[in-house]
């Protein structure tokens, strides 16, 4: 098959004459135009798309854009300031050849967006997390704790050297099978590698990270390419949104709500993203403006399941969900305990689960933030210390629940409790119900 620069595969035979046939660095052959340009390279394929062909069953998902030539949900951006033609990288085209600055990111808040949750959880909940970023979870077990051995993983094969288009694939690859990367970086790290451990032991196979061409085949078949276009609507523009989130507890609780600052910082959110690369695939866009296109993630529908068991991995730092066949289901980093305050030992269940939560401060009973002595109630939102989702646990003030910081989860610890990504933690919720089992591991 010819695939296109842009990784679409290309629907007609080059006239004799039009192009110039070459090789790749890789041996592979490229047709090139009159220009020098790319016009496609030749890839083989062990599989034939015609009867299987998924993509249409995710056409739906965004709003439908009339006369732009990038709507095709099977579209992803090209390297701006031009793509070597010498050089091809596989079925996903580098666009970019620098990584992102750090994320920069003021707070989140309310519920994710298009979604209302009704439900509220009691005052007096919430062994939850600070907002400083705290060193990684003590390798040995804290004195006094018994010392439980988690499931053990067949180990991932390295990463190579790849653009970060091509690592972007294999995290919406990840993200559709239901086991997360954490926030979709375009980055290599042990978030990615975690899931791919998980993936292999959920599927019995060996998924090898370097084989773009098979990353591209299976997303082909599971949602179509990783990128696709979204306009930005009114009430993406309007919000409402919060002009910061401050860091202490009393000026959080004097806020209406704790709402996201900005409409990139939504927008990342929902499309699973870190921020500063939703920004750097955009550059120039104001994203304040409706009718605005922009270039996203094109991620999946939410992994469904009917969750009886979890694990929460203290060692990976990882939250692994169970059938009630034994079977892995999902995988999600995570952000568990600290030295501080460690996660408990043991197995504990689920008492109950809130969506958008408020959030009640307790300095007798959670941990002390700053010079804060008394009860304070925090609104809901995901900028919220326990993010839009709470999982209550039988171990009173500890509980799974969200973050206002996704791009920190799996590299920093929490006040006892297990955070994960907004989405993630909302995607296990609707999958747990009350009574499963939270088994907790080294």
């Amino acid at each position: 098959m010819l695939v296109t620069p842009q990784g679409d595969f290309l629907d007609y035979i080059p006239a004799d004459g039009s192009v110039r046939a070459a090789r790749d660095r890789q041996g592979r052959r490229i047709y090139i135009d009159a220009w020098g340009n790319l016009v496609a390279t030749e890839m083989q394929v062990q599989r034939d798309y015609s009867g299987y062909d998924r993509r249409d069953m995710r056409r739906n998902r965004y709003r439908q854009v009339e006369g732009y030539p990038e709507t095709s949900p099977d579209y992803f951006p090209p390297a701006p300031g031009g793509f070597d033609d010498d050089v091809t990288t596989g079925a996903v085209p580098d666009y970019r050849d620098r990584a992102p600055g750090a994320v920069d990111r003021s707070d989140l808040p309310q519920p994710m967006p298009g979604e209302a949750y009704p439900e509220q959880p009691p005052q007096g909940y919430g062994q939850s997390f600070g907002m400083d970023d705290m060193a990684a979870l003590p390798e040995a077990p804290m004195d006094g704790q018994e010392f439980v051995p988690g499931p053990q993983f067949p180990p991932a094969t390295a990463i190579g050297k790849k653009s970060s288009a091509e690592v972007t694939a294999l995290q919406v690859f990840l993200d559709r099978e239901g086991f997360s990367p954490g926030v979709i970086d375009g980055k290599k790290g042990s978030n990615v590698t975690k899931a791919i451990e998980a993936w292999q032991l959920a599927n019995g196979e060996t998924l090898d990270p370097n084989d773009t061409d098979s990353i591209v085949e299976r997303l082909h078949l599971n949602g179509g390419m990783p990128f696709t276009t979204y306009e930005i609507t009114a009430a993406d523009a309007a919000g409402p949104y919060v002009a910061s989130i401050p860091d202490d507890y009393a000026h959080k609780a004097a806020l209406p709500a704790l709402s996201y600052t900005s409409t990139s910082e939504a927008l990342a959110e929902r499309f699973h993203m870190d921020e500063n690369y939703l920004k750097e695939m955009n550059p120039g866009v104001d994203f304040t403006i409706p009718g605005t296109i922009i270039k996203v993630i094109n991620v999946g529908e939410p992994k469904k399941g009917k969750v009886a068991r979890i694990i929460a991995d203290k060692g990976r730092k990882q939250v692994l969900a169970y059938d009630d066949m034994g079977a892995l289901i999902a995988a999600y980093p995570a952000s568990i305990g600290s030295s501080d305050t460690p996660s408990p030992s043991g197995t504990v269940t689920v008492e109950r689960i809130a969506f958008n939560p408020n959030y009640t401060y307790n300095p007798k009973i959670n941990f002390q933030q700053g010079a804060n002595d008394r009860v304070l109630t925090l609104q809901p939102g995901p900028n919220g210390p326990v993010g839009t989702i709470w999982i209550a646990l039988s171990k009173p003030t500890y509980g799974i629940h969200g973050t206002p910081d996704p791009s920190k989860i799996g590299k920093t610890q929490s006040h006892g409790c297990i955070r994960l990504t907004n989405w993630d933690a909302t995607e296990l919720a609707k999958m747990t119900s009350k009574g499963v089992t939270v088994e907790f591991v080294d």
